[in-house]
C-alpha cells in the first residue's frame, strides 16, 4: 500500500489507495518502526477511513498494532449528526486506562520492603481471570457507581477530593444510563470492582531515578520532586462488564446496519449512526463501563494506600501517595476540535490511544493547565514506563491524542512459545524486579520481547511534536493479572 511521508514522523495513505476511503489515513511512526509494522495495521486503518461521517483523517499512533476492527493505537473523529459510533473503535475493555501515583518515598526506603509490598498488594488487589472484587455491591449500589464513577468512590470513602480532579473527566462521564445495559453485563460486573484482571494489566512499584528525569522544569509540576522517587502505576479497565457491553452491542449493531443501509468493509467495524437510538444507547452504555473503570482504578488505589500505610507504619500524608493523573485509552467522547479552520463538535474514538490535550485547554486540571495534560505510557515489566505531557500540536494534528503504551510485536501465543514464565520470573528477580503473577503462562505473554522498544515509540511522538517526555519510571515490583 502506497505511503507518502508528509512531515517528520507522519506517513499518509491517500484515499485513492482503497475504494471507499473518505479521508486519508495517517501512520505516525519513526522510519524503523514503520518498517516493522504488521501489514494488518495498514489494512485496518484504511478500513477505518471508509466509515460514514469520518472527518479529517484516520490515525494510527507509533505503538500501533493489529486489533479488532480499529488497529490498537487507532484514532478517528466523526460528525455526530452524519457519522457513526463503532465498538471496534473503542475496544472490548472499555476505558482500559492507566493511572500514576507519586510518593514521598525514595528507592533506598522501598527496595528492602519490595518483596513484602508485592506480596501484600497481591493479596489485597485481586487479579487474574475471573477474580472477584473487594466490594460486595447490591445491584442498586452498582448502578449508582455506573452513573457516578469515581464520585461514587469519593462519596463512599474510597477517594480523596484531589483524586477526582486529577482523573480524566473528573472520573465520571455524564449521561451514563444503566437501563441500556443488559442484565448479563450487570451480573458480570457486579463483583469485579477493585480487581486488576488479566492480560497486560498490571500494578507496578517504580522508581524515577535522577538521570531519568527528562524535563527538569516540568517534573516538579507533576510531583516528581526528589531524587530516586518511588511511583506506582495501575493499568486496568472495566473488566468483564465492559466486554459484555461490547459483545451485546456488536450484535445489536449487526441488525442496525441493515436497518440504516450501512455496509462496512470489515464486519469487525460494525457500527450504527451516532444519532440513532442504537448509537445513543451504546454511547450511554459505554459511559457506564467507562465510569466503572474509573471507579475500579480508584478502588485499587484505595487498597494500595491501605497497603503502604500498613507496611511502612506511616500515615497517608507522610507517604504522599498522591494521584498524578488517570487517563483512559479505550473510549469515545464528544469533543470540540478544528477541521479545515473551523471548530466543531466531533465524536472522537480512541482505541489504545491516550488523550493528550495541550496547554490552556479547560479539560486539563487547573494544576496542569499551563503545561498540558499528563500522558501516561505503560511499558512492559522489564523496560519501564513514561510520563509525558500533551501539546498544542496534538490539538491540531491528532485530535488531541497520543500513544498509550509500547505496543505489541508478538502475539500472546508466540510469546508463550519463546518464553517460559518460571524462567522469566527468576531472571526478573535476579535483575531486582520482584513479580507476582496469577499464572506463569500469562507472565510469559507479557515478556519484554513481546513489545516494541518503548523509548523508540516515545521518541517518535516527541519528534512529531504531539507529546513531550517528562520522566521514565523503572520497575521495582510488579503484580501481573
Amino acid at each position: 500500500m502506497k505511503t507518502t511521508k508528509i512531515a517528520d514522523g507522519i506517513w499518509e495513505i491517500p484515499p485513492s489507495e482503497k475504494s471507499g476511503m473518505r479521508v486519508p489515513a495517517w501512520i505516525l511512526s519513526s522510519e524503523s518502526l514503520l518498517k516493522s509494522l504488521d501489514q494488518g495495521v495498514f489494512n485496518q486503518i484504511t478500513n477505518v477511513a471508509t466509515l460514514p461521517g469520518i472527518r479529517g483523517r484516520a490515525l494510527c499512533m507509533p505503538d500501533g498494532h493489529w486489533g479488532y476492527g480499529f488497529p490498537i493505537g487507532g484514532v478517528a473523529a466523526f460528525d455526530p449528526d452524519e457519522g457513526v459510533i463503532s465498538p471496534g473503535g473503542i475496544g472490548f475493555d472499555i476505558n482500559c486506562g492507566i493511572r500514576l501515583l507519586r510518593t514521598n518515598l525514595t528507592k533506598d526506603e522501598v527496595v528492602p520492603k519490595v518483596p513484602e509490598l508485592v506480596d501484600a498488594l497481591y493479596q489485597n488487589v485481586p487479579c487474574g481471570v475471573g477474580s472477584k472484587g473487594i466490594l460486595k455491591l447490591a445491584e442498586r449500589d452498582f448502578k449508582d457507581l455506573l452513573t457516578n464513577g469515581s464520585r461514587w468512590c469519593l462519596k463512599n470513602g474510597y477517594a480523596r477530593p484531589e483524586d477526582i480532579e486529577h482523573t480524566e473527566e473528573n472520573g465520571c462521564l455524564a449521561g451514563a444510563d444503566p437501563d441500556v445495559v443488559s442484565e448479563k453485563a450487570i451480573t458480570r460486573g457486579l463483583n469485579q470492582m477493585g480487581t486488576l484482571g488479566s492480560g497486560n494489566h498490571f500494578l507496578e512499584i517504580q522508581v524515577v531515578q535522577s538521570h531519568n528525569i527528562i524535563n527538569k522544569e516540568l517534573a516538579p509540576v507533576f510531583g516528581l520532586d526528589r531524587p530516586n522517587q518511588v511511583t506506582i502505576m495501575v493499568h486496568c479497565g472495566s473488566r468483564g462488564f465492559g466486554h459484555q457491553i461490547g459483545t451485546d452491542y456488536l450484535r445489536i449493531f449487526g441488525k442496525a446496519m441493515k436497518k440504516y443501509g450501512i455496509t462496512a468493509i470489515d464486519r469487525e467495524l460494525a457500527c450504527a449512526p451516532f444519532a440513532s437510538d442504537e448509537g445513543r444507547n451504546y454511547f450511554a452504555a459505554m459511559k457506564c463501563a467507562a465510569n466503572a473503570a474509573f471507579a475500579n482504578r480508584q478502588l485499587i488505589t484505595h487498597r494500595i494506600r491501605e497497603t503502604f500505610v500498613k507496611v511502612f507504619h506511616k500515615s497517608d500524608k507522610e507517604l504522599g501517595l498522591d494521584l498524578v493523573y488517570d487517563v483512559a485509552h479505550n473510549i469515545a467522547k464528544l469533543e470540540e476540535h478544528e477541521i479545515d479552520g473551523k471548530k466543531q463538535q466531533l465524536l472522537v474514538h480512541r482505541k489504545g490511544a491516550t488523550r493528550a490535550f495541550g496547554p490552556g485547554e479547560m479539560a486539563v486540571p487547573q494544576k496542569y493547565r499551563a503545561v498540558g495534560q499528563p500522558v501516561i505510557v505503560g511499558g512492559s515489566m522489564e523496560t519501564g514506563s513514561y510520563l509525558l505531557v500533551g501539546t498544542a500540536k496534538a490539538m491540531t494534528t491528532t485530535f488531541g491524542s497520543s500513544l498509550h503504551g509500547a505496543g505489541r510485536t508478538l502475539s500472546r501465543t508466540k510469546a508463550r512459545k519463546l518464553v517460559r514464565g518460571e524462567k522469566l520470573l527468576k531472571d526478573l528477580k535476579h535483575r531486582g524486579i520482584i513479580v507476582r503473577a496469577a499464572s506463569m503462562s500469562g507472565l510469559a505473554e507479557e515478556a519484554g520481547l513481546a513489545y516494541k522498544n518503548i523509548s523508540e515509540v516515545v521518541s517518535a511522538v516527541e519528534q512529531i511534536g504531539i507529546s513531550r517526555p517528562v520522566a521514565r519510571m523503572i520497575p521495582l515490583g510488579n503484580i501481573k493479572g
